[in-house]
């Protein structure tokens, strides 16, 4: 039975992502058993008014439009329980219920699968040497999987297609979405060699910034280690070898080519912390040796239930557990904020200085046309319109740059079309 309209149905219920999903659903013997209880008697349930309302407007009939809906257009959905569903996704944090792909999303499953990752500024020697060793890897069998940005995604994408190997995108908006515009036209390119689109977005859904630290877990997830190529401090790459840390991949690094630049900043951080450096292709391979820990991983495809992060070995015995429980002791195992006391450093004294960093760490992840932009916003909160006047370009031109500004943490949006830099 596929169950991935119940799936869909809780999706549209608590919100895409959302963990409220897994308090939930880890409660029953199965995602229909948890519809058929909720859609039934939502009042039994310690649901929030938004939640309940929510039960009781949408039936199961709304997500089988949806899906409907998305046949036409060519999109396909795998809920958590599919056969179709990467089982490499199944364990991590907040796994997203449902799946929308475009392509053949059985390339990810059984399979020896690896993120690459890096910046969307990069150099010479970033590309080079995304574009060997994921060229090398693809050729072996590998499946590279990246976020289809500019710069370090794109090349790792492309490594696997001249190898007419798959490779899979994931996306922090709609897999319809043409986003970003000058890496639409690979899209055949990767679909045509049996790769895929993946996004827990659905169709249409633009690329709004906090799509993307969201999308990062599955980036991460997807992969069982990661490479990041070429990293600043500030690089979203960071986030994604954080997660696949967490999530108990191993993470490989290039080695810097300039250890004073700040466009390899994340890379010693990373190399300081305990990520396996990179030297060649074989550092991966041996991780990948047949007949070790990762390759079982790999070939154990079979679902086996419903299995949380966000709950799993912190649930006592007894079966009976109510959502009140159950939320006490998600909340005993959530990390505290460390309490601000007196400085640490000189570092913390010194604040002037260390926004001069951060900028000049932000700028080295900026293309010449955005340098302009945040130049014209750090004179003051602007409207977007006045920008694009001053710098005569394109609307939709102007807001994909200003979303990708949002994405590095240079600006942020304000009501009515404003924007102002984060400082």
């Amino acid at each position: 039975m596929d169950e991935t309209k119940y799936w869909l149905w809780m999706s549209m219920v608590f919100g895409i992502g959302n963990p409220r999903i897994w308090e939930v659903v880890c409660l029953f013997e199965d995602v229909v058993e948890a519809y058929s209880s909720l859609s039934e008697e939502p009042d039994s349930f310690p649901l929030s008014a938004k939640e309940k309302d929510a039960v009781r407007k949408l039936s199961i009939s709304a997500a089988e439009e949806h899906i409907a809906q998305c046949g036409k257009i060519g999109v396909s959905l795998a809920g958590y329980s599919s056969s179709d569903y990467p089982p490499q996704l199944r364990n991590i944090y907040a796994p997203p219920a449902v799946l929308y792909y475009k392509g053949n999303i059985s390339c990810l499953i059984g399979t020896r699968t690896i993120t690459a990752v890096g910046t969307r500024k990069a150099s010479d020697y970033g590309i080079e040497a995304a574009y060997h060793v994921c060229s090398d890897l693809a050729k072996n069998g590998y499946v590279i999987v990246s976020g289809f940005a500019l710069g370090t995604d794109i090349t790792a994408h492309m490594a696997a297609v001249n190898k007419e190997r798959p490779t899979a995108a994931v996306l922090g908006c709609g897999v319809d979405v043409d986003y970003p515009k000058p890496n639409f036209k690979y899209r055949d390119k990767i679909l045509e060699n049996g790769g895929v689109f993946v996004s827990e977005y659905p169709p249409g859904t633009p690329p709004l910034s906090q799509n993307f630290p969201k999308r990062n877990r599955i980036l991460a997830g997807l992969g069982r280690a990661a490479i990041v190529f070429e990293a600043s401090v500030r690089s979203g790459s960071l986030i994604t070898a954080d997660l696949a840390a967490e999530q108990g991949r191993e993470v490989f690094c290039l080695p810097p080519a300039d250890i004073f630049s700040n466009s390899f900043s994340g890379n010693i951080e990373l190399l300081r912390s305990g990520a396996a450096p990179l030297y060649s292709v074989m550092d991966i391979m041996d991780y990948y040796a047949i007949g070790g820990p990762v390759d079982a991983e790999i070939r154990d495809t079979e679902y086996k239930g419903i299995s949380s992060f966000a709950v799993r070995d912190i649930l006592p015995k007894d079966d009976s557990i109510t959502l009140d429980e159950l939320k006490a002791i998600v909340k005993k195992v959530k990390p505290r904020k460390k309490q601000k006391t007196e400085p640490e450093s000189e570092a913390e004294e010194a604040p002037q200085e260390k926004i001069s960093i951060k900028n000049d760490d932000l700028r080295s992840e900026m293309t010449q046309i955005q340098q302009s932009i945040y130049d014209i916003i750090s004179e003051g909160a602007i409207h977007a319109d006045i920008i694009a006047e001053k710098l005569e370009l394109d609307s939709s031109e102007l807001m994909t740059e200003l979303t990708e500004l949002e994405i590095l943490g240079a600006v942020r949006s304000l009501p009515g079309k404003m924007f102002e830099i984060i400082v």
